[in-house]
Formats: structure tokens, sequence, C-alpha cells
């Protein structure tokens, strides 16, 4: 009874950011977390522009704190709005951008968008990144095109923990863009880093005495 008390509780918690997610669509929507505390449920979103999740006058969280009590019956839900510090350095925020400026001019220009995102988050300091944009581009035939920059760990340990991973769909009269995003952030501590230390003890250096050669006359 009570892994399925677990259980439920992670899917609900899933199914709120999923319905978050997709609520706020190109705003730079992060991510959301959901605290449980004794006054009601709290609901953490990370956005890079919080002016647009919030609304006029805050109509956007007062529609979205109506619709999470109806649909998902939470308690007295309290909303609030965190700001990314680094939104370049955010795989899901970049992905959506990339979505969006792809559905605002097109997929002729997805080469041009692609290697905009690589100098943006280069420049803000990221060790590699890695975007994979999948479906008709640009041809009527799907096709998968690549594009990276840096360095980005593939397996191990730091794959799975220190790269961000993201995906976005751009919707087009075509069919749908697949885009992912991956990430490896600046303060990544890699095993094959090395730093050279100075020595502690510093050994005194020994003078060469110099020998005066004395000059013996041979006798004859």
């Amino acid at each position: 009874m009570i892994e399925r008390k677990f259980v439920a509780e992670k899917l609900k918690e899933y199914q709120i950011q999923e319905f978050i997610a997709h609520t706020l669509k190109n705003v730079g929507h992060s991510h959301t977390k959901l605290q449980r505390t004794p006054v009601g449920d709290k609901v953490v979103i990370f956005a890079s522009r919080p002016g647009l999740v919030v609304g006029r006058k805050g109509e956007n969280i007062k529609k979205l704190t109506n619709t999470l009590k109806k649909k998902f019956n939470l308690e007295n839900p309290q909303i609030e709005i965190s700001e990314v510090a680094s939104p370049n350095l955010d795989a899901q925020i970049v992905a959506e951008r990339i979505a969006s400026t792809i559905e605002r001019f097109g997929i002729q220009k997805f080469k041009a968008i692609a290697h905009k995102a690589l100098t943006d988050v280069i420049g803000a300091g990221a060790l590699g990144i890695e975007i994979q944009i999948s479906g008709k581009v640009p041809s009527q035939r799907a096709k998968s095109w690549r594009f990276y920059q840096g360095y980005l760990k593939k397996c191990g340990n730091i794959a799975t923990e220190a790269v961000m991973r993201a995906r976005a769909v751009a919707i087009l009269k075509a069919g749908e863009i697949g885009v992912k995003v991956a990430i490896m952030g600046p303060n990544v501590h890699l095993p094959d880093d090395i730093e050279v230390k100075k020595p502690i003890v510093e050994v005194p250096k020994v003078e060469e005495k110099k020998i005066e050669a004395k000059a013996v006359e041979e006798k004859k």
C-alpha cells in the first residue's frame, strides 16, 4: 500500500510538471518543483522571463492556480516564480528557444538558428553543447542533423549527472520537428583534470665550491 501511494504521488507530480510545461510554452520555462508544506502545496516555477509567466496583474498565475485546484485537487496551491540566472546554460530553455525560432522563421533557416544557439551557449561559459534537429529538415524525407561545439561527455558518471539534457517540439505545416539539446556546464570537474601543485618544502640549493687550481712547476 505504501509503495502504491508513493508511485501515485510521483505520477501526479509528473503530470503537474508536464501540464505546467505545456501551459507555459514559449515563455522561457525551465522546470517545476513541488514542495509539501503545512499550509499547502508549493509550486516553484523556474523561468527566464518571470514577467510573461505572471502576466498582467497576475492573471496567468490566478488562472494556473484555479486550474491546479480543479484538475489535480491540490490543497491551497502557492505558486512561486524563480528567475533562472543563466538562461543560455539551461538545456530546456535553449531547446524551447530553438523550437520557437524554427516555428517563427521556418525550417529553411535551421542551420543559422542552431549555430546561433551554439555561439550563445559557449559564450555563456559552457564546456560543450550538442544539438540534434530531426524531422523533415529541409526536404520531404525525415533526416537528423547534429550540431556540436566544445567538449561533451557521452558516457560515465559525469554524462548522467553533469550533462543537462532536454527536448522540445516545433509544430509546422509539414509536420513536427524534434529538438534535442545536451549541455555540459562550466562548473564540471572532469577526472582527467590534473593540477600541478608547487612543492611545499623547497630543497636548498647546494652552492658549488670553486676549487682553485694551482700551477705546479715541473723541475727539469
